[in-house]
């Protein structure tokens, strides 16, 4: 990918590349056509091919709006509302509560694998802390330096972590 994108690649935010995953930003519709046919023909170019009927479309603004971005071929890209990028959901409209939600639920449930050891009362809370600190929170903030959280979100974040902490100490 670094060979094809060595051309045609923009600087962060515009766009964002990882593994085969590619996020192309624009402010002006014609200029995102511009650069997503830059995109397919250096991609082609290389052997490779943009599937369009997996290729999605977001318009991420204070209103609805629609998008409609051809590939070369003509056909349509498809247009969502949510998307699933590196393990986070981007919503076009609305803020983080379901990722934050399924960052929690995926913390507890991690938290549940490692229960006999950070409930065990024999074991040192040093080592409680040090399994808390490198396995559940991380799974817990995951991604979460690119949300934009309400109160209600952060006070949820808080409240999991400090009940997580709470079980550790065997505190009720």
């Amino acid at each position: 990918m670094d060979a094809v994108s060595e051309y045609v690649q923009h600087d962060v935010p515009w766009d964002m590349l990882y593994a085969d995953d590619l996020i192309i930003a624009a402010v002006l519709l014609a200029k995102l056509q511009e650069r997503f046919g830059e995109w397919q023909e250096a991609l082609e170019r290389k052997g490779l091919k943009v599937n369009a009927d997996k290729t999605e479309t977001m318009v991420c603004a204070r209103t609805a709006g629609s998008l409609q971005i051809m590939d070369k071929n003509g056909k349509a890209l498809k247009q969502v509302e949510n998307l699933k990028y590196l393990g986070s959901v981007i919503h076009a409209q609305r803020g983080n509560k379901e990722d934050v939600t399924a960052r929690i639920a995926a913390a507890w449930k991690k938290w549940k694998e490692l229960s006999g050891v950070l409930c065990d009362r024999r074991m040192p809370i040093t080592v409680k802390g040090k399994v808390y600190r490198t396995t559940v929170r991380p799974i817990l903030i995951y991604g979460s330096e690119t949300w934009t959280l309400k109160r209600r979100e952060e006070e949820r974040l808080k409240r999991s972590e400090m009940r997580m902490l709470r079980w550790i100490l065997c505190h009720s």
